[in-house]
């Protein structure tokens, strides 16, 4: 069985650790954690794992965050992955920091990404996993709080977290996305 995953943030060191970044950080501490090598492709990185005899895709897109739905629908029509197999991750700045949330469908939730796949893929009906970021900023500040670094604490609990979301992606592709959620459904601390 095939998945893909797409992991979603921006591109450039100089948006290396910030909050808009966490579905990177994930990809890339999974990608460290198997061996695997994002190869640069059409609309993003690409490396793929095997877990348990399911060949999982990541992608972390080269679009920036508002136009994620070019790759995230290029890699689904490529590799013909069912809209069942395709999981996004991507920052929350409506969870505290530190919670996770997998959902199988849903609205955007003002997610500038999520909106720009759920227009180009035309459906809603794509599992996705939250990572709560926080709004820990001023009225009109938000822009500059997601795509500000994270602060030392924020990053020094990054590694727990990205380790607790791969482990929510593993039990999507093996046990599905419904006890996959009643499994990976945390608080934050």
């Amino acid at each position: 069985m095939n998945y893909l995953v797409a992991g979603l943030g921006n591109i450039g060191p100089e948006y290396a650790d910030t909050r808009h970044n966490a579905g990177f950080m994930v990809l890339d501490a999974w990608a460290q954690a198997s061996n695997a090598v994002f190869q640069t492709k059409r609309y993003g990185d690409i490396a793929t794992v095997s877990f348990r005899g399911r060949n999982i895709t990541l992608l972390k897109p080269s679009t920036y965050m508002n136009l994620s739905g070019n790759a995230v629908r290029y890699w689904v029509n490529s590799l013909k992955i069912p809209m069942e197999n395709l999981l996004v991750i991507c920052d929350d700045l409506n969870i505290p920091f530190g919670t996770m949330r997998m959902r199988k469908k849903g609205s955007d939730g003002g997610h500038n990404g999520l909106k720009n796949i759920q227009e180009l893929l035309g459906t809603q009906e794509y599992s996705r996993i939250r990572i709560g970021i926080g709004n820990d900023f001023q009225r009109g500040g938000q822009v500059d709080f997601v795509i500000g670094k994270m602060s030392p604490e924020e990053l020094k609990a990054m590694p727990e977290l990205c380790e607790k979301a791969i482990e929510g992606i593993k039990a999507f592709v093996t046990v599905g996305p419904d006890r996959a959620m009643n499994l990976f459904n945390t608080k934050g601390k």
